[in-house]
């Protein structure tokens, strides 16, 4: 693979067709904004096992003048999921009805984005994608074959339309099978003709709330009409030669900012050698534990994140605390998730980061059999307390591993990055990120090159210091030397999420690449 280069607009996506129908947009003279909503659309069909229209989104978007702002489309926790809902459990259950407890906020983040006025393609233009591939079918992807074995058995179990789907010949579908989503289509052609707004207040909210009800689901219409998107100013953080930029809480934007922060301050002189990954690992656990003590709900915390990131004394205070040698003991407990993240850039200027996800794969496991829709568990994240970090509350939005990325260098260019892997986003962030910006490696190679991951992911419990092949073999050992818990995991795979990332230089053009380990592209016009 090769970094892809356009003069006119480019699109990047883990899955290949829902890259092309983002450039297609672009080349019909569609904005960033509308390409990415084709995108999302699109990845609704084709990769259903990482996304979907019944999980979040987070939108990270630079427009033409130089402003940046965000759209969180999260929704909260139902009215009626209080701790008495979860009366004798020790924890939110991971699937089935209990998980499927926030609402899905997806689609309010299209609309909030659709409302720039220089918006003017039709809605069924930009849905057209998504309701050929969910009505006629799309082949299944190896990866998403795996995951459909690796899963059916605690998937199939639940209430509703999982099975009907996604085993319709009472088997998971393999690799090259077609998988047809006729309910998903309607659902789409059905926000096509009657607005976004249909999923919160219209006809397609009635049925959604009369499946969750009947499934088990304490999301009810009220909760539905009740939900809107929210507009917090991202957080940034000033490096050598660039402002980095990310979504503010739930996500843990604030997390991947200080990692790339800490690390401006360390020494490391070459890409992927001991220094490089010794470092970029500190400064994880250094992130992670302030993380894991303040990120959530912006309601529920007086936690200064942006006083933090603009504090160079704190940040020099917290970088001193990495041992340059020794790795830090490394017991804590790490996030799931799958999602995907994707971007596009326009010719006026706009460049947007998105990514959105139903939390784990196929989320709660309810699909909704009315509309083909598979609802997110991302209010599994909740603790079962009565106060305190992400406890559960009517309302409340649970903590969140997404987060969309944005550089803005010095010199002009303009660059939107991110990937998948829940606990393994915010350390992918960082590690193409530092090739590309801090040692001037090529765009694609930044992505391709072998990877870490500090904790697990992809259902993985332990929380080692996991490695792909591919790194200079005297890394291993001096990474086992200095205290790192290393686990080599073989050749590159989907365990280290699917990157991606576009660059706009100040004179014209644009750059992007995609991710090996998935199944997507970068496409340009």
């Amino acid at each position: 693979m090769q970094t892809v280069t356009a003069q006119n607009g480019i699109a990047t996506a883990p899955h290949h067709l829902a890259a092309q129908a983002g450039r297609d947009v672009l080349a019909e003279g569609g904005t960033a904004l509308e390409a990415c909503v084709a995108i999302a659309a699109t990845l609704s069909a084709v990769y259903p096992h990482m996304t979907g229209i019944g999980g979040d989104g987070f939108w990270l978007i630079r427009e033409p003048d130089g402003r940046l702002h965000a759209i969180h489309g999260v929704g909260g926790a139902a009215a009626s999921a209080d701790l008495s809902l979860y009366a004798g459990l020790d924890a939110v259950p991971q699937r089935g009805p209990l998980a499927a407890n926030t609402v899905a906020g997806t689609v309010s983040a299209w609309e909030a984005a659709l409302a720039d006025p220089a918006c003017t393609l039709p809605l069924d233009r930009l849905l057209r994608d998504a309701i050929v591939h969910a009505e006629t079918g799309v082949a299944v992807t190896a990866g998403g074959a795996g995951i459909a074995q690796a899963k059916g058995e605690e998937l199939r179990s639940q209430p509703g339309a999982y099975a009907d789907i996604f085993e319709p010949e009472g088997r998971p579908l393999a690799e090259g099978d077609v998988l047809r989503q006729p309910a998903l289509a309607e659902t789409l052609r059905t926000l096509a003709r009657e607005g976004l707004a249909s999923f919160y207040t219209g006809s397609l909210a009635a049925r959604l709330a009369e499946d969750l009800t009947a499934l088990g689901s304490p999301v009810s219409a009220a909760d539905l009409a009740a939900h809107a998107v929210s507009r917090p100013a991202p957080l940034s953080v000033p490096i050598t030669g660039a402002r980095l930029f990310n979504t503010a809480p739930p996500t843990q934007g604030f997390a991947s900012l200080l990692i790339l922060a800490l690390f401006d301050r360390l020494q490391a002189d070459a890409p992927d050698g001991f220094d490089h990954v010794h470092g970029l690992v500190e400064a994880t656990k250094q992130a992670f534990l302030l993380r894991d003590a303040h990120v959530g709900d912006l309601s529920f915390t007086d936690f200064d994140f942006q006083g933090l990131l603009a504090d160079p004394d704190a940040l020099d205070a917290l970088a001193a605390r990495i041992d340059p040698a020794k790795a830090l003991t490394w017991p804590q407990p790490p996030q799931w998730g799958d999602t995907c993240w994707f971007a596009a850039a326009d010719g006026e200027g706009r460049v947007v980061s998105c990514i959105q996800s139903t939390y784990f794969e196929f989320g709660s496991g309810l699909v909704l059999p009315q509309t083909g829709i598979t609802w997110q568990n991302r209010g599994s994240s909740f603790r079962l307390a009565e106060e305190g970090w992400n406890a559960l509350k009517p309302g409340r939005k649970p903590f969140h591993t997404l987060n969309p990325a944005m550089a803005l260098f010095d010199d002009g260019r303009i660059m939107a990055y991110g990937t998948m892997g829940g606990e393994g986003q915010p350390q992918t962030q960082a590690a193409l990120f530092t090739r590309y910006a801090r040692y001037g490696v090529d765009l694609q190679e930044a992505i391709s090159a072998p990877r870490w991951l500090l904790g697990r992911t992809w259902g993985d419990v332990t929380t080692s210091l996991k490695l792909e092949d591919g790194f200079d073999p005297a890394l291993y050992t001096a990474l086992e030397a200095a205290g790192h818990d290393v686990e080599r995991v073989g050749p590159p795979s989907a365990m280290m999420g699917h990157a991606g990332a576009l660059v706009r230089p100040p004179e014209g053009g644009f750059a992007g690449a995609s991710d090996p380990r998935s199944d997507g592209a970068a496409l340009g016009w």
